[in-house]
Parts: structure tokens; sequence; C-alpha cells
């Protein structure tokens, strides 16, 4: 409360999730200030992230993975039909949600660092005062370089989830920070048949599209990319 500039990014935050209506997406229900204390209301996710299934089972079968892929792609492609932008897809931000029947779907949460693809000045001074920009492992190439951003950057992002998601490993690695961010920009990714050989070369040659290091030879809309999984299940 006593940082204005933080104020303003968690009602950004809010003012930017409230118009997100999704099964796919966690958003907020309402924003309001008692005391002085701003404060989210959210919805209750009864489940556990996909970073904490991942630390507990490992690597998910393709059976599985795929269907969460899918669902992943649904709820971002409803946020980049409403004009937003993820930018911190990441396994923490993902929770796997329990249904009554014991089934599960993929939620993203967490638009903490999404901004509108147009924004006014006023709202790029907002996004440009956070000191985290990104998570390294999941950066696109403009991202890391601060370029302007479209639904392909989310795409790169949810490209390197399911690599990991399949696998276990990142398609680009190193010790540092630094040394992911310069793999990411000069790097060739790994494939995901040299990591699991028992994956299909479909599913292969999406994810490899998916991360493609320039914007223009990944797909360009969350629909495509969908899309792809389906075909690459037949």
């Amino acid at each position: 409360t006593g940082d204005p500039e933080a104020v303003a990014r968690l009602k950004r935050e809010a003012q930017v999730a409230m118009r997100l209506d999704h099964p796919n997406v966690c958003g907020i229900l309402a924003w309001g200030e008692a005391g002085g204390m701003p404060y989210l209301v959210m919805p209750f996710l009864d489940g556990e992230t996909l970073s904490r299934r991942e630390t507990r089972h490992g690597p998910m079968p393709a059976a599985l993975a795929v269907p969460f892929l899918r669902q992943l792609c649904r709820g971002l492609h409803h946020a980049h039909a409403a004009g937003v932008l993820h930018r911190d897809l990441k396994p923490e931000n993902v929770m796997l949600v329990t249904e009554e029947s014991g089934a599960e779907h993929a939620v993203v949460m967490d638009f903490g660092l999404a901004k509108e693809s147009v924004a006014g000045p006023e709202i790029m001074k907002l996004t440009a005062t956070g000191i985290v920009l990104g998570t390294p492992e999941f950066m696109s190439p403009e991202q890391i370089r601060g370029k302007p951003l479209d639904a392909r950057s989310d795409i790169f992002a949810l490209g390197v989830l399911g690599f990991e998601l399949l696998t276990g490993r990142l398609p680009f690695e190193g010790n540092t920070a630094q040394e992911t961010m310069l793999a990411h920009l000069t790097g060739q990714p790994m494939r995901l048949r040299q990591v699991t050989p028992s994956l299909t070369e479909p599913l292969e040659r999406v994810i490899a599209r998916s991360i493609a290091h320039h914007p223009d030879e990944r797909f360009h809309s969350m629909q495509d990319f969908e899309d792809a999984l389906d075909d690459s299940d037949q």
C-alpha cells in the first residue's frame, strides 16, 4: 500500500483479468479497496499446479499431456481474442483442477504480467516498472530482446511448457538464467524425440514449430496450435 505503482499494477491486473471468462482461465471476480488496502477476489480452484504435478510424477504421457495442452490453447486463445497477452506462462501458472467426476482440466492463472495487445503510454509505463519481465526458461527470443510482443510469444512459452511436460527436460538449457536466455537467442532447441524416442514424429513437429526462433515460423494463433495438436493425435 505504500507503493502507488505496485497498487496501480495490481489494479491493472484486475482490470485485465476481469474481462476474461473461460473455463480454462482463472479470471478475477472483483477488485476493491477496504481501509486503504486493495484486494482481489478470485475463484477457488481445487487441484494442484502443473509444476507440483511434474515434481511428484515426472514427465506426463502424451495421452494425458496433449489434452491439457489443447485446453491451455483454448484458454489463451480466449485471452488473445480479448486483446490480452499473458507473457509469463509456466507450469507454476497452470492449475490442474479436479472436477466432480474426478476428471481434471487445465486452467491458466496469474495474469500479473499480462497486458493489452494495444496499450497506451500509461500502461506501457506500468508494465515497464516491473522488475520481473518473465521467466527465462519460457521467454521467447523477442521477449528477451524487449521487442513488441503478440500471441506468438505466448505460443513459444506454451511450446516450451509442452516440451517439459512431455519429456521432463527443457528444449533450451543453461546453468544460469543468463545462459538459458542466451540459448534462446542463439541456440538450437533439442528435438522432442531426442529426449523421449517413444513420442511420435507428428507431435515432435508441432512442438518444434511452436518454439521456432522467428515468430513468423511459429503457429499464428493458439487456434492453429490446438488444431495441429489435434492432427498429431490422429
